[in-house]
């Protein structure tokens, strides 16, 4: 009997409570009405900006799309005689070619530099830049995407950058960022590479005892690695031609 009068009495508490806000909806109709007004602008305000953002991202992809499609194009010099011609952009050379990629991937990160393929657009903007021989505008696109710490692109650029000082003549520069890279654990690109990169450098300077150290370090830190193969040949290559 008590437990039926205490779940009567919670079902009079819920009708009451409905019966008061029934009635309180009533006396503020109006502002209920703009209330749900309001919360129907906002979500299709949401909606709006959540749509317009993914348009921009697929605009951002197309446009990088785009400008890798004319890195990658080919010089008309390496089309065979008689061969059919690509359908897309030819160029006559690579200086050509590659200032048309720059101009493209700088205006990619002009227009979407907040978004992923902006960066990576700016990524390879500083690559044709390397290819041009213009290695201080290269240096400095690939130092501010390093700058952003850890990373894919930040990586690339840390490899790109070594590079950089290894084109343009600066061997210890290049062997220590390959060396930096190579000894890095959390690094997300290939460490055996880099440190391969350090003593082919080397080798190329005719450093050739520190060469060959580096081409056995390759075998022997990485041996299962895909250059560890070439590192011994090349070591020992070294060890009787020295």
């Amino acid at each position: 009997m008590k437990k039926e009068l205490k779940e009567e009495m919670q079902r009079d508490e819920l009708a009451s409570g409905l019966e008061r806000l029934v009635a309180w909806a009533a006396r503020h109709r109006d502002e209920l009405r703009i209330g749900m007004l309001v919360l129907v602008v906002l979500a299709g305000a949401l909606l709006a900006l959540a749509h317009f953002r993914e348009e921009r991202v697929r605009e951002a992809d197309r446009a990088l799309r785009d400008a890798l499609t004319t890195f990658e194009a080919p010089l008309s010099a390496e089309i065979p005689a008689g061969g059919e011609r690509p359908s897309g952009a030819v160029f006559a050379t690579a200086e050509e070619k590659y200032k048309t990629a720059a101009a493209a991937f700088e205006g990619v990160e002009r227009r979407y530099g907040s978004q992923a393929a902006g960066l990576r657009a700016k990524y390879f903007a500083a690559l044709s830049r390397l290819e041009l021989g213009q290695y201080a505008e290269a240096e400095k696109g690939l130092k501010e995407i390093q700058a952003r710490g850890a990373g894919l692109e930040p990586d690339l650029a840390r490899l790109a950058l070594a590079d950089v000082y290894r084109r343009s003549g600066q061997t210890d520069k290049a062997v220590e960022a390959f060396r930096s890279f190579a000894s890095n654990p959390s690094a997300s690109l290939p460490r055996d590479h880099a440190l391969m990169s350090a003593a082919r450098t080397l080798e190329d300077a005719s450093r050739f005892a520190e060469a060959r150290a580096a081409y056995r370090q390759v075998a022997e830190e990485f041996p299962a690695s895909v250059f560890a193969a070439a590192a011994r040949t090349r070591a020992d290559y070294l060890a009787t031609a020295g």
